[in-house]
């Protein structure tokens, strides 16, 4: 954080110039950006691997993919509580202390991954069946989550360390693992599912197999790293030893867990969703899976400045510059606006090319652009919610963003429920929903932050005038 040198004893810290702190959030993001749809292109890989097999392995592999997005979205989140621990050391200069909770982190996710994937095996079964699929479906939906459940341990470590590495301030080391990760499934896969290069012909369930071989690699590769350290951070250092602490598996889990309960909550709203948009028609379900598709692409960017927020104001605040924190959260905000509202124009103008690209069906192209156009709407508000949710969890409060994101997406789902009974406006009313929640919950977060840090300005005696303005411009985007 830059600061003058001539600034007297015990005056307040001044927040960084915006043209460095502007490349500090921007830098961060824009890795995390690119992994998120590296991420999302594995996936994406492995459906198109397993289409000449036909529309069986499609719906088995993509049975799958569905049941594991819950489980990846708690890994994920649960990564935040390791990642604000860190941040936050990194920012009081305690790398010693980063270091450490790094090596506890991954003791701990061992711990963590040993009964998940017990769990997972056991229950795959019954899970898949109660999709109610068909039985050739849910044969291959049931050996794909298998084999990924069974390897659980991979990619829990792989989740954590890359949260890790993200708050010692590295974006870009998760990236390139990533990426050499996307890489090697595409030529695993192919091998692996249709029996090419001298590898065993597995069919859909090769998929599987590629996908943890490709994240061992990964894994390896940022195990390397972090032993060799990054920005000062390193298991092999100083600092404490391999040997799990409780108390710091606590300090994770009280960060992580209302994380982890957001998503699993906002990810249950949205099947529950799915029930309410079906009882529209197949042309509207289909629509609104494809305007998914569309938004999953959209919400890139706040995902992006939302973690960078966090590690960011993680760091401001270990390092007691409360005022540097808002400045973050302004500056992360900003960009976050300005790339989903720009994705929300491209949306609203190119909403039926869009749609086309997914569907030659004229009835659904004219559903979906509609439903688009009305999404468009929603980026600026989703943008600030985001950012603003990651910041308050980079402070070390994860409960608020918990309960205002679930409840802000459980209220849109019931009013678009609503809606569909009482209009006729089909998918847009879905829509019309979250555009009347998105700004409530946008502005709640946004204030609470705020006053987060206020608070803790006041009580280290630097002027709270910087913040007292800071919520109006955001919200005036």
């Amino acid at each position: 954080m830059t600061t003058t040198d001539d600034t007297p004893p015990n005056s307040p810290a001044l927040p960084p110039e915006p043209k460095a702190l502007r490349k500090r959030v921007v830098g961060l993001a824009w890795p995390i950006i690119s992994e998120n749809l590296l991420e999302t292109m594995l996936g994406i890989v492995d459906t198109a691997m397993v289409a000449a097999l036909g529309s069986a392995a499609i719906a088995g592999v993509g049975t799958g993919q569905q049941m594991m997005f819950f489980v990846l979205a708690a890994l994920a989140a649960l990564s935040i509580g390791n990642s604000v621990l860190v941040a936050q050391a990194v920012g009081a200069k305690s790398l010693d202390r980063a270091g450490h909770l790094a090596r506890q982190s991954l003791i701990w996710s061992l711990f963590f991954s040993i009964p998940l994937a017990l769990t997972g095996v056991l229950l795959s079964h019954y899970l898949v069946k109660g999709f109610g699929v068909a039985e050739d479906v849910s044969s291959i939906a049931i050996g794909y989550f298998e084999v990924t459940m069974a390897t659980a341990v991979v990619l829990v470590a792989l989740v954590i360390g890359s949260g890790v590495l993200r708050g010692a301030g590295d974006s870009r080391t998760p990236m390139v693992v990533t990426l050499i990760a996307n890489i090697l499934n595409v030529i695993l896969a192919y091998g692996l599912i249709y029996g090419h290069f001298g590898l065993p012909n597995l069919g859909p369930v090769g998929s599987a197999w590629a996908t943890f071989v490709a994240r061992a690699v990964a894994l390896a590769l940022l195990l390397r790293v972090l032993w060799l350290g990054r920005n000062g951070v390193s298991i092999s250092g100083a600092g404490g030893g391999w040997r799990p602490e409780w108390s710091v598996a606590k300090q994770v889990l009280k960060l992580g867990v209302p994380a982890a309960m957001e998503q699993m909550l906002i990810a249950s709203a949205f099947v529950f969703l799915t029930g309410v948009v079906a009882h529209l028609g197949t042309d509207t379900l289909a629509a609104q899976r494809i305007s998914m598709s569309a938004l999953s692409f959209s919400f890139m960017p706040g995902f992006g400045f939302s973690i960078a927020a966090t590690t960011l104001v993680g760091q401001s605040i270990g390092a007691k510059k409360p005022l540097d924190a808002a400045a973050v959260a302004k500056t992360a905000a900003t960009w976050a606006v300005i790339w989903m509202g720009s994705i929300g124009l491209v949306i609203m103008v190119l909403a039926e090319p869009i749609m086309h690209r997914f569907t030659s069906d004229p009835e659904v192209i004219r559903i979906g652009a509609a439903g688009l156009r009305i999404v468009a709407l929603t980026q600026p508000a989703w943008a600030i919610g985001m950012v603003h949710s990651g910041a308050l969890r980079g402070s070390g409060d994860t409960r608020f963003p918990m309960i205002i994101s679930a409840s802000g997406v459980w209220t849109a789902v019931l009013l678009a429920a609503l809606l569909t009974r009482v209009t006729n406006w089909g998918l847009p009313a879905v829509w019309c929903a979250f555009l009347c929640t998105s700004p409530v919950t946008a502005t709640l977060s946004c204030r609470r932050f705020y006053s987060r840090i206020k608070s803790m300005a006041d009580a280290q005696g630097e002027t709270p005038a910087a913040l007292a303005s800071a919520p109006e411009p955001i919200a005036a985007h």
